[in-house]
């Protein structure tokens, strides 16, 4: 098969097309023939080399795709060749073939094409994981979304709403902001020129968010945590602002709020909390909404999986809108 290949740690140059040997489906995987994928911040990080994937997951980019079974291994049942699917991944998106677990794999939600598909599963799985079955998040509370206009925020925004919640926003461009009002948010926040603090607090009538769902780590997390109304969730997932931040647990007890602090890619496949917890989740109450129209994927561009270089430099550039989709195969 082809992949795309990191030459060695670097920029978007390192990024390469080039034969891999054909991977083979073990006890409870399937290989898809992959249609799509898409373009996650991690994929940045790993070819940097600050991201390694997980024990012997593959090291080919790619944390999500589309695509149909081409052969099942021992122990699969639910599925059979020629099923479409999408699927969430540890690594080997970036490629022709890959096998996936069938525990992390999903059908294609009704109304969604093969290959926008792809950019389903990541951003999915995480704001289910997150918003959900972590941090509770319940009708008539307020969600606070840093990065509102990247794929996950796109997402987060209409879940958010789904579930009845009033939705917040932060993002660093007017067009992000206003794509992010047409998906449901009722405070936007450009935090280039405004304090999301001080906004969000204006709107909910001083209260603050009952959840907020930060990507960026230190830099946002003491204002997070003053944010949060009574009784307030913080979940980190992301580290783009860093790593270290000082946390007066006064103001933690005082607001009797939780931190918490999630990676999905390093989860293992069965178990409590596992991949295939989640995606079963995902599965039973997020693709009904899905079909229904309620959440939609939101793609910003569709590349040729041989310009993933290309798509990397778009995504670090800013201003991206939704995901990004790698077309491995025409349908």
């Amino acid at each position: 098969m082809q992949a795309i290949v990191i030459r060695e740690p670097g920029g978007p140059e390192v990024l390469r097309w080039a034969p891999l040997p054909d991977p083979k489906p073990g006890k409870g995987e399937v290989l898809v023939e992959v249609t799509a994928t898409a373009v996650n911040r991690a994929d940045l990080l790993q070819r940097k080399g600050f991201y390694p994937p997980p024990p012997g997951a593959s090291k080919v980019l790619g944390l999500e795709c589309s695509g149909t079974i081409m052969a099942i291994g021992p122990d699969v049942t639910g599925w059979k060749v020629g099923n479409q699917v999408c699927a969430l991944l540890a690594g080997g998106g970036y490629a022709e073939r890959v096998v996936v677990p069938a525990a992390q794999l999903l059908p294609v939600p009704q109304g969604v094409d093969l290959v926008t598909a792809a950019g389903l599963p990541e951003v999915a799985c995480t704001v289910w994981s997150n918003l959900v079955m972590n941090a509770g998040l319940t009708e008539g509370e307020t969600l606070l979304v840093h990065g509102g206009a990247g794929g996950i925020g796109t997402f987060a925004v209409q879940v958010g709403r789904a579930l009845g919640a009033k939705v917040a926003v932060t993002a660093g461009t007017d067009t992000g902001l206003e794509r992010c009002k047409e998906l449901g948010a009722e405070i936007a926040v450009n935090y280039r020129t405004e304090d999301f603090v001080e906004a969000v607090r204006k709107g909910t009538g001083d209260r603050g968010a009952d959840v907020v769902l930060d990507n960026m780590g230190a830099a946002y997390f003491e204002r997070n945590v003053e944010v949060l109304a009574q009784d307030g969730r913080l979940v980190v997932i992301g580290l783009q602002g860093g790593v270290k931040s000082e946390l007066n647990l006064g103001t933690l007890l005082t607001k009797r709020a939780a931190v918490f602090a999630t990676a999905l890619r390093s989860r293992p496949v069965e178990g409590r909390n596992g991949k295939g917890e989640i995606v079963a989740q995902v599965r039973k109450h997020l693709w009904p909404l899905i079909a229904n129209g309620q959440v939609q994927p939101v793609v910003h561009t569709k590349l040729p999986v041989k310009s993933a270089g290309d798509a990397h430099r778009i995504l670090e550039a800013g201003g991206v809108i939704g995901k990004i989709i790698l077309v491995v195969r025409s349908t």
